[in-house]
């Protein structure tokens, strides 16, 4: 029984230093899981580490070969990458849910697709296969240029990691089964067009609302110029879905055939960039509401 054991913990530690070497920032996660093994706030000792206050998992990363080695050789923990402080944007393609029908495309599939809309190459970079069968492509983000994590905003099942978000490394092993690295071993630079899609909109100054000039009702017009100005005054941690909220809202007016859709696409997709959304994120959430609130739109004459 202590073979299989001390045998995990070697390979382990094997895969922890590996990624340091890479100048990847590493942190224990608990063994067989995809868990941090590192304390929470409410538990935290004020020692040590966090002595001046506490550190979390992403603070607490590290390169450190002795650091590593020290922890490694208490357990065999799997391996997590802060990506964040290692540099990375890492593209998580998963599988479909087992309840999904079965003719969900996965993630592999729609990020392909968005690649061939963009006229782009999917790149050609380091990547894991997931202990579900997805897969994590590895991309250096751009010094000085912090994106924060994002759940399906590029395309369904594509989320992106990188600050406050980690990885499980390669070597590591779930029940489910084993990260696996494949491919091409060196990472490549994030793509500008796929960074364009991650950023958030500058901050432009207020300005009026100016919608496109369009024949339509003018209910509806009237409509979309409120949700729009509702859109530009969300709080920051409210903007996504308020924007949802109110695209929704204007939907009905689309099934009616007052206002032609690409003019609400445009005007919500100009208010929600404005409010620091990024155009990934717009996009998708316009589009969803939209699909939503006209297919479930009743009748004129019974709304």
């Amino acid at each position: 029984m202590t073979q299989p054991t001390e045998y995990r913990r070697a390979s382990l530690l094997d895969a922890a230093l590996s990624a340091a070497e890479c100048g990847w920032y590493v942190f224990p996660l608990r063994p067989g899981t995809k868990r941090p093994a590192l304390h929470g706030e409410a538990s935290c000792p004020g020692t040590g580490p966090c002595e001046a206050g506490h550190r979390k998992w992403e603070q607490r990363a590290t390169t450190d070969a002795d650091r590593i080695r020290a922890t490694w050789s208490r357990a065999p923990f799997n391996v997590g990458i802060a990506t964040g402080p290692s540099g990375l944007l890492v593209v998580d393609l998963d599988r479909p849910k087992p309840h999904s029908s079965a003719d969900t495309p996965d993630g592999v599939t729609t990020f392909a697709a968005l690649c061939e809309r963009t006229g782009e190459d999917v790149p050609d970079t380091y990547r894991t296969r997931t202990a579900s069968g997805g897969r994590h492509l590895y991309l250096a983000a751009p010094a000085g240029v912090r994106l924060a994590n994002t759940a399906g905003t590029l395309a369904p099942l594509v989320d992106t990691r990188a600050w406050g978000g980690y990885v499980v490394a390669a070597g590591s092993i779930t029940p489910t089964g084993p990260y696996q690295a494949i491919g091409s071993p060196a990472v490549a630079p994030l793509p500008a067009w796929l960074l364009r899609l991650l950023q958030p909109a500058p901050a432009k100054p207020a300005v009026p609302l100016r919608l496109p000039a369009v024949s339509g009702d003018r209910a509806a017009l009237a409509a979309l110029e409120w949700e729009c100005a509702v859109v530009s005054a969300a709080p920051d941690k409210q903007r996504n879905i308020t924007l949802n909220r109110c695209a929704f809202k204007v939907g009905r007016f689309v099934a009616w055939g007052d206002i032609p859709r690409h003019v609400v696409e445009e005007a919500f997709q100009a208010a929600g960039e404005a409010r620091g959304l990024t155009v990934a994120e717009c996009r998708a959430t316009i589009r969803s509401a939209l699909d939503g609130s006209i297919r479930k739109a009743r009748p004129r004459d019974t709304a």
